[in-house]
């Protein structure tokens, strides 16, 4: 019963019944007649099908949704099995959205002094792939907005806040400034995310409160490209302060202060909504919570 759970979820993730198969490791014919064989055990039918996968049927969803929490335990208990064996051990799985990705360094590198056998496989993902990845039991964590858009059925714990700079050279437009206003930023060249990343839309959003549409000469889904053209001080960018900090940007180029309104938004782990998770999470979260500790002043 179990490999015919993972069959749905992994129809649920690939929407296409060969995908599905070839993610599972199995020839269609048989994937197919594991759904056949699930649907029978449930006695109604569970996926909507013409030549192709058109979605699942009300009771589907249902039986999808038990689905991710019957094997997420099940990887648990697997998890929790090892350890006792073994010591903490595995694959940690993050996917983060990209303004996000570098300020994992400060989470894995403390948990790997901590747990030397532990591997790591990070991921950049837009907000949406966060959350799909995380539902299909693709990562076991993810980083993303909490407060912009909806995130669903998650356990959330906040990171850090989340503040906008313009990053540009002081001989740039605008580079002498103090501060600089929305409107002011939206009336000169920028190279920004591309559209489908949450980033760009806060943006484009602040822009448009602020009577401009955002017309950038450079797009790109990589941050890595971004940073790459800002560095040549011939373009401008607006960006997270805490990456163009971790990125060691500010002692070159100045970071100016985006106001009129100054926009703060909240990042943090989002988490599968499942009791109890899997060994490999709870460390994560428990480094997580020691690093808010020692961030927090002492008198």
């Amino acid at each position: 019963m179990l490999g015919k759970l993972e069959y749905l979820i992994a129809l649920a993730a690939e929407r296409n019944f060969g995908r599905a198969a070839e993610r599972c490791g199995v020839a269609q014919p048989s994937f197919s007649a594991g759904i056949r064989a699930l649907e029978e055990a449930m006695g109604v039918p569970l996926v909507l099908r013409s030549s192709r996968f058109q979605g699942f049927t009300p009771e589907g969803e249902i039986v999808l949704d038990w689905a991710r929490r019957i094997t997420g335990d099940v990887y648990a208990m697997r998890d929790n099995v090892n350890r006792l064996r073994q010591g903490m051990t595995g694959l940690l799985r993050i996917a983060a959205i990209p303004t996000a990705l570098a300020t994992l360094t400060e989470i894995t590198t403390p948990f790997r002094e901590r747990h030397p056998a532990v591997r790591f496989n990070l991921q950049s993902c837009t907000s949406a792939e966060v959350l799909a990845r995380l539902n299909n039991l693709d990562i076991d964590a993810g980083i993303t907005y909490l407060d912009n858009e909806p995130i669903g059925r998650t356990r959330c714990i906040p990171l850090y806040e989340e503040r906008y700079r313009l990053l540009t050279s002081e001989s740039a437009p605008l580079g002498d400034r103090a501060q600089v206003t929305w409107a002011e930023v939206g009336k000169i060249p920028l190279c920004l995310l591309t559209p489908d990343m949450q980033n760009r839309r806060i943006i484009d959003q602040l822009l448009r409160q602020n009577g401009v549409v955002a017309e950038p000469t450079l797009e790109s889904n990589s941050i890595v490209v971004l940073i790459s053209h800002v560095q040549t001080g011939r373009w401008a960018c607006v960006m997270p302060e805490k990456l163009a900090e971790v990125f060691g940007l500010t002692t070159r180029l100045r970071a100016i202060p985006i106001v009129e309104p100054e926009e703060v938004h909240k990042v943090g782990l989002v988490l599968p909504d499942r009791d109890p998770l899997s060994p490999l999470t709870e460390a994560l979260v428990a480094e997580v919570a020691r690093l808010a500790l020692l961030r927090v002043p002492t008198n």
